[in-house]
């Protein structure tokens, strides 16, 4: 793993990871999802690495070791730019090599919100367990107050309440994330506003996806709503592929099956590089 850094569009400093390979097939672009950091995919990346696929992900702004408050940030647009730098930073290093965006739970929101609303040239996006809808009712009063905190104090950061033990089934998962000095439970007032609004954009989006989509999701996932996925798929058009994963909770690369998720993946890529339908 090489570590990297470069200062996005806000200035402030981004902690990034490599995970390189001699020769790469393809190479994944990853974006993490909500409370944790890029550090928490190294089995994945290490994993994909043995099947000649290389992969950059990095700290979103407010979390792991990048910059800014922690939870915080002024607009999804930002977002959006910090996953546009992601993209070109790869492609900087994989000229001319397949490139793949991959995003879970809030990164799986970010990555669909940007492409479809800015059109990357990409070989294919991968979006698992990403937040269309959450698993329960975001509480009307609390979404209330946030839009009246938004207008006095909208970098006031609150608990997300996520519920880890919803994570995965696997317990050293679960506590790994409990102990980890890196993760983080806070999202500010503006951040929550935005990425709820991103979420339910996707959730009346009924447009075509210009790169080939893969979806997938636990279907015992307790965080994000696996329905929210599938009338996703079914409602977009396009080059889009749908796999729920049953019994699965909100992390399926963490869970018992995460070889066959990774399997699933590789294969869903290896037909799309052979220019097969998926």
């Amino acid at each position: 793993m090489n570590a990297l850094s470069w200062k996005n569009s806000e200035g402030m400093q981004i902690h990034a990871a490599e995970w390189p390979v001699e020769n790469p097939r393809a190479v994944l672009a990853l974006v993490h999802g909500q409370s944790e950091h890029i550090g928490r995919y190294r089995h994945l990346a290490e994993w994909f690495n043995a099947h000649g696929v290389a992969l950059v992900g990095f700290d979103q702004q407010g979390y792991g070791k990048s910059g800014g408050k922690r939870g915080h940030v002024r607009s999804l647009e930002v977002l959006l730019d910090d996953i546009g730098q992601l993209l070109e930073e790869t492609e900087k290093r994989y000229r001319g090599i397949p490139l793949f965006l991959y995003g879970h739970s809030m990164g799986g929101n970010l990555v669909l919100n940007f492409a479809l609303r800015r059109a990357p040239a990409l070989s294919g996006i991968i979006a698992t367990g990403p937040w269309i809808r959450l698993a329960f009712p975001a509480p009307g009063l609390k979404i209330l107050a946030a839009k009246v905190l938004k207008k006095i104090t909208p970098a006031l950061t609150l608990p997300t309440g996520l519920a880890a033990h919803f994570l995965s089934r696997d317990e050293k998962v679960v506590k790994a994330y409990q102990d980890d000095p890196l993760v983080h439970g806070q999202l500010s007032v503006i951040a929550g506003l935005e990425l709820l609004e991103g979420a339910s954009w996707l959730d009346r989006f009924s447009g075509t996806v210009e790169s080939p989509l893969l979806l997938m999701h636990g279907g015992g996932d307790k965080i994000t709503s696996a329905e929210a996925t599938k009338a996703f798929s079914d409602r977009v058009s396009g080059e889009v592929t749908h796999r729920e994963w049953d019994d699965l909770y909100h992390e399926i690369h963490n869970e018992a099956e995460q070889d066959q998720v990774f399997e699933y993946i590789l294969s869903w890529m290896d037909h799309i590089l052979a220019g097969r339908p998926a």
